[in-house]
């Protein structure tokens, strides 16, 4: 079960990632995104309803933590759809306060599930088998409605919202990254007349790869002011930079792929003036 859930996972994030080379736009890489992450969600059901689990702690586990990795992306994508979508044209004011309001929506949701937070948090596993089994909801334990139409065969009161938690960390990072680029945009910038036309999952590896280093202000500085002006310079937008790195993490192997080519690059070069 395991196996063949985290190499689904890992072709989706794969797919994704191409998706993000094809699709500039949001709503396009959302809209994509969305539908691609369906089939696979569509895959991974029939997996569980055919093969069932083997005990208690397999079920908690798949509905704990493995669904709501791939659930959690199927709501993020969701809501940066209906975010751009809905998205008013107007003047900075407008669109800034259009953004403050769905992170005031995170906020609330937040708010009026402050203690299930503080459960997924602490790593708790005392709920585990209300939360996290078929068949055992308790409408006491502040239930979402999604959870009364959903096929109970493969939904538990919990699982989606843990996904929702993930999901809404996600989103709260993509709202702040397009404040910060909307307020960028507002102010005159002196761009450099360098683009950068390599992929942006490699600037962004590189970025993180220098804040992990400390080279900028003796290792002070927030990786969000290091992407931030490395945009600026390059002429380029990075977009949700955060969740990129997150399938970076995830990669299998060759984690630091661009890193490596640099290296190998940089070898080279050296070889050559040494001729």
């Amino acid at each position: 079960m395991h196996k063949f859930y985290r190499d689904k996972l890992k072709e989706l994030d794969e797919r994704i990632e191409v998706y993000k080379i094809e699709f500039d736009e949001p709503i396009q890489l959302a809209e994509a995104s969305v539908s691609l992450i369906l089939n696979y969600l569509k895959e991974v059901k029939l997996y569980v309803l055919e093969k069932g689990f083997d005990k208690e702690e397999d079920e908690i586990y798949f509905f704990k933590k493995l669904k709501p990795d791939i659930l959690s992306k199927l709501i993020y994508y969701n809501a940066i759809f209906k975010i751009e979508s809905k998205k008013p044209h107007g003047s900075y004011k407008l669109i800034k306060k259009y953004l403050s309001n769905e992170q005031i929506r995170l906020k609330k949701y937040f708010d009026n599930n402050l203690e299930f937070y503080k459960y997924c948090r602490t790593n708790s596993t005392y709920m585990d088998q209300k939360y996290f089994v078929r068949g055992k909801h308790d409408i006491k334990l502040s239930l979402d409605t999604y959870f009364f139409e959903s096929d109970h065969n493969f939904s538990t009161s919990h699982d989606y919202k843990v996904a929702k938690i993930l999901a809404n960390d996600l989103i709260q990072v993509y709202l702040e990254d397009r404040l910060s680029h909307l307020q960028k945009r507002s102010k005159p910038i002196n761009h450099s007349n360098l683009n950068w036309t390599a992929s942006k999952t490699a600037l962004i590896e590189l970025v993180y790869a220098l804040h992990s280093q400390g080279v900028f202000e003796n290792g002070n500085a927030d990786v969000k002011h290091i992407a931030k002006y490395f945009e600026s310079v390059f002429n380029i937008e990075l977009g949700d930079f955060y969740h990129t790195f997150m399938e970076i993490k995830s990669r299998k192997i060759n984690r630091t792929k661009f890193i490596d080519i640099l290296k190998l690059s940089l070898a080279r070069k050296i070889e050559e003036y040494e001729k």
